[in-house]
């Protein structure tokens, strides 16, 4: 179960990172709010149509599952490196709509989809792991929004350096197993 705290931790640092910039732009009555439920609901969904797809394939890729998984988890992570070595979306953002809020949504949790590949690997309950990175992605998105209200964008791009490294690790320990 540590890899799975581990693993929604380090999901929810796009969301987080996207959070902030979010709350940076002022009027955020009510946003934290709305990207916790949006962020954290589509972070829950995607790894788990991730893991569906996982057992579909696992029995035909069962001999490279570990390889797989670490190549996506790496993937993941050198994404969410360059993502915080270079500017965000978040500075091109004027207004901020519904429409606008379930696009970020969408694209921060595209990652945690092939992330969910890993959890057909590791010995958890995929409803339960789920629940938890939807939960966490849930907090950290309403944190960011709080944070980045009150401080500015300072911290954004290190939650995206501590997310991709945290991926690659754990993709190298899934390697290694």
């Amino acid at each position: 179960m540590f890899e799975v705290i581990v693993l929604a931790i380090a999901l929810s640092m796009d969301a987080f990172a996207v959070s902030i910039g979010l709350g940076s732009k002022g009027n955020a009555k009510g946003l934290g709010l709305k990207a916790g439920l949006l962020f954290g609901i589509f972070q829950a969904l995607m790894p788990f149509i991730g893991y569906l797809g996982g057992k579909g394939v696992l029995g035909w890729v069962e001999a490279y599952a570990g390889w797989i998984a670490f190549g996506l988890l790496a993937l993941i992570g050198a994404k969410m490196i360059y993502e915080g070595l270079h500017e965000g979306i978040e500075e091109n953002i004027e207004a901020i709509t519904n429409k606008m809020m379930l696009l970020l949504a969408i694209a921060t949790s595209i990652d945690a989809m092939a992330a969910g590949f890993s959890l057909t690997l590791l010995d958890v309950n995929a409803y339960l792991a789920c629940l938890i990175i939807g939960v966490t992605t849930f907090a950290f998105s309403w944190a960011g929004v709080r944070i980045g209200e009150k401080s500015g964008t300072w911290l954004e791009n290190k939650a995206e350096l501590f997310g991709g490294t945290v991926l690659i690790l754990i993709g190298i320990k899934i390697l290694l197993q």
